[in-house]
Parts: C-alpha cells; sequence; structure tokens
C-alpha cells in the first residue's frame, strides 16, 4: 500500500515537468511577435529574456526560502503565476501584455524548476529510483517542449495568425489542471528544520572558487546553445531557404526530438562511460555541427545540423551540474542553488543573438552560439574532475 501511494504521489510531480518545458516555445512563438508587432530582430532576441532572466534573482532566493513555504507549496505558487501568465493576453492583448505573459511564463518555470526536483524526494527515498524518476522527468519536459510548436499551430490554424496567442490559455489550462491534481494528492512535507536559511551572499561567495566560477559559466553558456538553436532554427530556415511557416516549425520539433533522443541515450552511455571523456566528444562533435551549419548552405544538411546540436549537447548540462557537486560535496545544496540560477544565460545570449542577426544576418546568430559552444569546449578539456583543495 505504501509503494501504490507513492506511485500515485510521484504521478502528479512527474506531470509538473510537462508544465517545465512550456518555456520552450519562446522560439517559434517569437516569429508570431515578430510579425505581429513589427519588432526588429534585436527587439524579438529580447523574447526569450522575458522568460530566462529570472532564474538569475530568483534561482538562490527561492531555493533558500523553500523549506520555509513548503516544497509543495512552492510548486503550486509557481504553477499559479504561470496561469495568470496565460490568460492575461486574452483580458488585454497588446505587445506589453504579451512582454508580461512571457514574464510571468518565465518566473513560474523558474520557481518550478528549483522547487519540483526537490518535491520529488519527499515520495521517492530510494536513491536509484529517485535518480531514474529524475530522468522520466527531463524525458517528460523533453516531450513537452516537442508539443510547445505544435500548440502554438494548433492555434493558429484554429484561430487565425493573428490569434496566435491563444496558445496561452491552452498552456494554462493544462498548468491548472496540474496544480489541482498535485493539490489533491497528499504529499508529506519535508522537515523544514533541518536546513538552515543561508544568506544569498554565501551562495555568491562560492564563485571566488574559479572552478566553481568556470562550472557556473559552463552551465550559463549550455543553456544559451540550447535557447539560441531553438530560437535561430526556424528563422534560420526561413531566412536561407524561404521556408514557409508550415515548413519552419520542422526545424524546432528536430531539434527537440534529437535533444530527446540524446539525453535518452546518454542515460544509458553515462553509465558505462567516463563522463569528462563523454563529454569531449559530444561537445567536439557539436563545434562541427554548428560550423557546417554556419559554412554549409544546404536545407536538409542545415536540418540535420540543427538536430546534430540537439542531440551531442543534451547531456552536457548534467555533466557539468554534475563536476560541481563532485567539486563540493559539502555544499551540494548550495551548489545546485547557483547552478539553476545559470539557466540565466537563456535569457543573456539571445538578445546578443537578436543584435548579431539585424547586424549581419542569421549567421551572426550561428556565430554567437558558435562562441559558446567554444567556451563548452574549454570546459571539457580545461577543468579537471575531482574534489577542489
Amino acid at each position: 500500500m505504501k509503494t501504490q501511494n507513492s506511485t500515485l504521489a510521484t504521478l502528479p510531480i512527474l506531470f509538473g515537468f510537462f508544465v517545465m518545458g512550456f518555456c520552450d516555445i519562446v522560439g517559434i512563438s517569437s516569429d508570431y511577435v515578430q510579425r505581429t508587432f513589427g519588432w526588429s530582430p534585436a527587439m524579438t532576441g529580447f523574447v526569450p529574456s522575458l522568460v530566462f532572466i529570472w532564474f538569475l534573482f530568483l534561482g538562490i532566493p527561492i531555493g533558500n526560502h523553500m523549506n520555509k513555504w513548503g516544497r509543495k507549496n512552492t510548486v503550486l505558487l509557481s504553477m499559479a503565476i504561470t496561469v495568470i501568465g496565460m490568460l492575461l493576453p486574452l483580458i488585454s492583448y497588446s505587445s506589453v501584455t504579451c512582454m508580461i505573459a512571457y514574464a510571468l511564463l518565465g518566473i513560474g518555470n523558474a520557481i518550478l524548476q528549483v522547487s519540483l526536483n526537490p518535491l520529488l524526494s519527499n515520495v521517492i527515498t530510494n536513491q536509484h529510483l529517485l535518480t531514474s524518476s529524475l530522468t522520466a522527468g527531463q524525458v517528460i519536459k523533453a516531450v513537452s517542449s516537442l508539443v510547445g510548436p505544435e500548440i502554438v499551430l494548433f492555434a493558429v490554424a484554429h484561430f487565425g495568425d493573428d490569434k496566435w496567442y491563444y496558445c496561452f490559455p491552452i498552456l494554462g489550462c493544462i498548468t491548472l489542471l496540474s496544480a489541482i491534481w498535485l493539490m489533491a494528492t497528499p504529499i508529506k512535507r519535508e522537515d523544514s528544520a533541518t536546513t538552515q536559511l543561508l544568506p544569498i551572499s554565501d551562495t555568491f561567495f562560492l564563485l571566488k572558487d574559479k572552478k566553481i566560477l568556470l562550472l557556473f559559466l559552463g552551465i550559463f553558456f549550455i543553456v544559451g546553445v540550447d535557447v539560441a538553436t531553438n530560437f535561430i532554427s526556424s528563422k534560420l530556415m526561413a531566412e536561407r531557404f524561404n521556408w514557409t511557416t508550415e515548413q519552419v516549425k520542422f526545424a524546432p520539433q528536430v531539434y527537440f526530438l534529437t535533444r530527446t533522443i540524446g539525453a535518452l541515450l546518454g542515460v544509458f552511455f553515462l553509465a558505462r562511460i567516463a563522463e569528462m571523456k563523454y563529454f569531449r566528444v559530444n561537445i567536439i562533435a557539436c563545434l562541427c555541427s554548428l560550423l557546417i551549419l554556419a559554412f554549409v548552405e544546404n536545407d536538409i544538411t542545415n536540418l540535420i545540423c540543427i538536430g546534430a546540436v540537439g542531440f551531442f549537447a543534451s547531456s552536457v548540462f548534467s555533466i557539468i551540474y554534475s563536476m560541481a557537486l563532485q567539486a563540493r560535496p559539502e555544499k551540494a545544496n548550495q551548489i545546485s542553488g547557483l547552478m539553476i540560477t545559470a539557466i540565466a544565460g537563456g535569457g543573456v545570449v539571445t538578445p546578443i543573438i537578436g543584435i548579431a542577426i539585424g547586424k549581419v544576418g542569421i549567421i551572426g546568430g550561428v556565430c554567437v552560439t558558435l562562441v559558446c559552444v567554444l567556451y563548452l569546449t574549454y570546459c571539457a578539456f580545461g577543468i579537471k574532475t575531482g574534489k577542489l583543495n
């Protein structure tokens, strides 16, 4: 009976990972924002920033206060914020309300990413099962990233190009269902008395350690690569090959599909191959894929390269995250909050890409992504594993 109750409590938490994937609609939806409001490429580049910049401000504070509020309550708070944001454009549709909707989606997602993973440990005590469940959650998130563009296109197909924002209330309704399911599921609250509330400055102080700083930037840039490839994939196919709105949806879908496959295979290979060896092989392959994408203009080749970036970069986040925890295991909670904060890289890199596209065309956006991968190549070959001195 205890195992059955644990399984029933796990299901709504895992469904929360589907909500976590909603932030990836910024790639395809930014195309509609740009056309609707006549924004420049540089202005459009700030759309992902509205979603991902909140990790910079909320990751550590939410992590520090989560045990005070309770993990389940923190997850429910994130979903409430997301629902409000997703319904806002229906009340008043303008460029301002759309920007606020994206911001609330990002705020909710930042809180969700900090709180949902730890909530799983409230119902799963076996470490092996917990790892498997976390992996399953990431797969569910990847599936959500695949479905996201279809939800946007569903709204466009049924309500018209000018009503693309109807995808927001669809996402809001799914989030509301997830929140109701979780709210109705009894989950024992964690013991908050065992966790001391530390000043935010104590966590940022860890960045004085060179290795932690380099790994923090590694998370920053791998998320930047992820969001950037999602952001520019459809734009690249449209600009280079005049693909239609219906055709360009395949670019981010190929990216998310190969990323999902890569993550699944990564779980298998990382159990058998040294993580640094796997990191080095994959990041070199990712670098080669981006070089081909930058300088070879063939639609099939470019689509394959977009998929290759997703495949080869899929396990890099978890490898760098693991390296950071291994470096300072006695600071695991603070390291975790710090690395989640680095997800803000997705909000910093894309405006730079938008400016680069506006100045030199789509090749500029690819080259900015290439710079991010060059830094990750340095991480793969220049940082040693093991505990810091």
